[in-house]
């Protein structure tokens, strides 16, 4: 089997649901239908149900879900709400454990309610400045990867993804280089081997300041199977031209 990228794009705290699908109908028709490449949004919860059958090409996902069922919970969306609306969900993105104080134990209960829920959880993890400078990058990950990921056993590998995102590269314009992430992307996926069997084939994304000028010499990485974007994916223009990076590997 050929290499297979997923591109997904995490629009965070913007876009209205009017925008939302403004965005969606004018994005499907940047690019085809493809074998080994998959293409996924992250709106806001408010844009869900407006979004999700636009267009088949473009699947949905939540930016986040609480890990009960029901209850006292003000403000928050559990699995039985995202039922029919979602295929993804992104658990442990750096702003819930920075801003939002998460710990590995919060991202762990969500990423197992969603597997238990039938969603395709994708576990963010990376370092901050300090830990790279002071070489703990992969210690860091390999923490934030053994508690997020404890639990899950069996079938359900098959449905974890892992976004590798350097805290230090999301939002601030300044990327890892290619080589680094591979660096990176080549410890995780042969972690996950270790855990899950060499044929599991998850796939590990880059995120972290992605844009089109950089995209292609991501992917172009042996151990990068695709790419969380943020700032590019909120304009049809940068976020297509990140797709056609993918198209392009793929000989599409």
């Amino acid at each position: 089997m050929g290499k297979e990228f997923l591109i997904a794009g995490n629009w965070k705290m913007y876009k209205t649901p009017d925008e939302s699908r403004q965005f969606i109908e004018a994005l499907a028709g940047t690019f085809p239908e493809t074998a080994g490449l998959t293409v996924a949004v992250f709106p806001p919860f408010t844009s869900l149900a407006v979004v999700r059958c636009l267009d088949r090409k473009i699947r949905i996902g939540a930016q986040n879900m609480f890990p009960e069922d029901a209850g006292a919970y003000t403000g928050e969306v559990s699995p039985l709400m995202l039922r029919g609306l979602v295929d993804f969900v992104l658990v442990g993105h750096s702003e819930r454990r920075q801003v939002f104080h998460e710990s590995d134990d919060d991202v762990n209960r969500k990423l197992l309610a969603a597997l238990r829920h039938g969603f395709l959880p994708i576990l963010c993890v990376g370092e901050t400045l300090p830990e790279r400078e002071a070489g703990q990058t992969l210690s860091k990950v390999e923490g934030q990867l053994r508690l997020g990921l404890a639990g899950v056993a069996g079938d359900a590998w098959a449905n974890v993804t892992v976004a590798y995102e350097p805290i230090w590269a999301i939002g601030t314009g300044r990327n890892a280089t290619p080589a680094q992430a591979q660096e990176v992307h080549r410890f995780i996926g042969g972690w996950l081997a270790e855990r899950a069997g060499a044929g599991a084939a998850i796939q590990v994304l880059y995120g972290g300041s992605v844009k089109p000028e950089n995209s292609l010499e991501l992917l172009s990485q042996e151990d990068i199977s695709g790419v969380l974007v943020g700032g590019a994916s909120l304009k049809v223009e940068s976020f297509s031209a990140i797709i056609h990076s993918g198209l392009k590997l793929l000989g599409a």
